[in-house]
């Protein structure tokens, strides 16, 4: 079983999924537990995102903080049922709340619970927070891919 102690650096993360930039939300995982995991993303200025999101006014979307906490979500069904080399599929996303803005500057902390995982269903609930104050929440429901 996971120690709470144990922690991905980026490299590990990306031999358990496969995205990669400008597309991995998920920088380091700096504490996993037995149905959780925390991981974070810092967020800078030289995003590509911000590019062409509220340019003179700089916001992480929403719907990227809901990649990111799925991204932490398959981190930690990938490593509590040793999946690496599935693919996961995102299914569905409910009860998602934006809460407050992400900027530059900000570290992102993806918090993440497994709610229930059988067969090739998992549902993860999720929290993004930037000093503990919540950003976005969602549960996430998802499904691996065995056959590959």
């Amino acid at each position: 079983m996971a120690d709470a102690k144990e922690k991905l650096d980026l490299a590990q993360i990306k031999k358990m999924i496969p995205h990669r930039y400008p597309f991995l939300f998920v920088d380091k995982v700096i504490e996993i537990r037995e149905n959780g995991l925390t991981g974070v993303k810092n967020i800078t200025g030289n995003e590509p995102f911000f590019q062409g999101h509220f340019p003179d006014y700089p916001v992480m979307p929403g719907v990227l903080q809901i990649e990111a906490l799925a991204q932490a979500s398959a981190l930690l069904v990938i490593h509590k049922h040793d999946l690496t080399n599935k693919p996961i599929y995102f299914m569905s996303i409910d009860k998602v709340k934006f809460r407050s803005q992400v900027v530059p500057g900000d570290v992102l902390f993806l918090e993440v619970e497994l709610l229930r995982f059988g067969g090739k269903i998992s549902k993860c609930k999720g929290r993004a927070l930037v000093d503990n104050r919540v950003a976005a929440e969602a549960e996430m429901t998802a499904m691996i891919d065995y056959d590959v």
